[in-house]
């Protein structure tokens, strides 16, 4: 199994918890440590002699289906990665986890991995759910039973409420999550998350492939600029004045494998299949995560917990709305954008289109929205905003703090 997904999102723990809760042992090796380690894989190609190498490394014997072997930052050494072929067809009986940072950029490669000889699975930060579960179990146990058309109590729907404007603070960065559950105090969240993103951007720079990490690290620093605009669409000339796409889409197409960015795309229609309507010259470009994001914004915690509206509110609400969709549909949200307007996200489930209307406070003007529900009548229609779960005409109104369970509550 390989997983990927950008530093600092849990990996290495989620490898070694795995390891110990459901082997006898295990055995870890890190690439980015061990320099050495690169020359057994570079030498050889028999599973078996790369098993007893790395046992006398380890020194403890590697036992089949026993022992879960573990490689960590196996970006290092794509032999390693090229290895899992090998392990698959001559030694299935070896139970091997690989995962590296920017592990995507490198499977974007042609015969860099052995397709269909390993189980790929993405990690991202802790959803709201996640964070909830981790921060406040009782209010969890009550989140989890919520079900279609139920009435949610005004004092359940404030402190889920309370607890969504705390995760557009704190994010779901492990790290981050840990030191609110630990300290409680906003100042040393606020702190990891400036080290994270110093992190990311000496990460651009250490990158020496083809692609330019100038240009990386320009695209990433231009995100909270990009969102910032009225219409949110990426624009080449927002990262440098005068900018082409050829300049910066290799720049983007990295940081979308690395997982640093999410992209949704315009569909010029809202039919189903919808990808086979994308723009793919129109898109939007979103963090990874909604508390990272929040920072670079530079956005004061008062405003969000103090209820008050500023100008980041939309991107920052819509963000998030997008981290909590990620996975729930087979396919990535879109959104449609034309001259008379603009519909946040279209969702597709099964053959059915659902427009989506994002709120970050309790206002319901969207006439673009409210116009296509009202012309078209499609089976489902939503919008997300601070106000309480109910049906409003054709429109079922989700809170923000329910969105994980968009699928749930639709009945999909």
């Amino acid at each position: 199994m390989v997983l990927k997904g950008a530093r600092q999102v849990g990996k290495t723990w989620l490898m070694k918890e795995f390891g110990k809760n459901y082997y006898k042992s295990f055995v870890y090796f890190n690439f980015d440590e061990e320099d050495e380690l690169k020359s057994i894989f570079e030498t050889n190609k028999n599973p078996q002699r790369i098993i007893e190498l790395l046992s006398m490394i380890a020194g403890e014997k590697i036992y089949p289906l026993d022992t879960l072997v573990i490689f960590d930052e196996v970006q290092e050494c794509p032999e390693a990665l090229n290895a899992l072929k090998y392990f698959k067809e001559m030694a299935n009986e070896y139970h091997v986890i690989a995962a590296g940072n920017l592990l995507g950029t490198l499977l974007a490669k042609p015969k860099s991995y052995p397709v269909g000889m390993v189980n790929l699975l993405d990690i991202f930060p802790l959803t709201f759910e996640e964070f909830l579960k981790a921060t406040d179990a009782p209010l969890f146990a009550y989140y989890e039973d919520i079900h279609k058309e139920q009435q949610i109590e005004e004092i359940f729907h404030n402190r889920l409420l309370e607890a969504y404007n705390n995760y557009l603070i704190i994010g779901g960065m492990p790290e981050c999550v840990s030191s609110w559950l630990k300290h409680k105090d906003p100042a040393k969240i606020a702190q990891i998350q400036r080290e994270l993103i110093e992190v990311y951007e000496n990460d651009f720079s250490k990158h020496n492939g083809k692609v330019n990490s100038g240009r990386i690290l320009m695209v990433f620093r231009s995100i909270v600029t990009q969102l910032a605009k009225s219409n949110e669409k990426f624009m080449y000339g927002a990262v440098k004045e005068g900018a082409r796409a050829r300049d910066f889409e290799e720049a983007i197409e990295w940081l979308v494998s690395a997982g640093m960015l999410n992209r949704i795309y315009n569909v010029s229609k809202l039919e189903h299949p919808l990808s086979a309507f994308d723009k793919l010259d129109q898109f939007k470009l979103f963090l990874f995560d909604t508390g990272l994001l929040k920072q670079m914004a530079g956005v004061d915690n008062s405003a969000i917990l103090l209820k008050s509206t500023y100008q980041f509110k939309g991107p920052l609400t819509e963000n998030y709305v997008l981290q909590q969709l990620r996975g729930q549909f087979e396919v990535m949200p879109r959104y449609f954008s034309s001259r008379n307007g603009e519909i946040d996200f279209v969702l597709q489930c099964g053959m059915e289109i659902i427009p989506v209307e994002t709120k970050g406070g309790e206002d319901k003007s969207a006439p673009t929205f409210k116009k296509y529900v009202a012309d078209n009548h499609p089976l489902y229609a939503v919008r997300f905003s601070k106000m309480g779960y109910r049906k409003d005409g054709n429109i079922t109104n989700i809170p923000l703090y329910l969105v994980g369970k968009t699928k749930e509550l639709l009945g999909g």
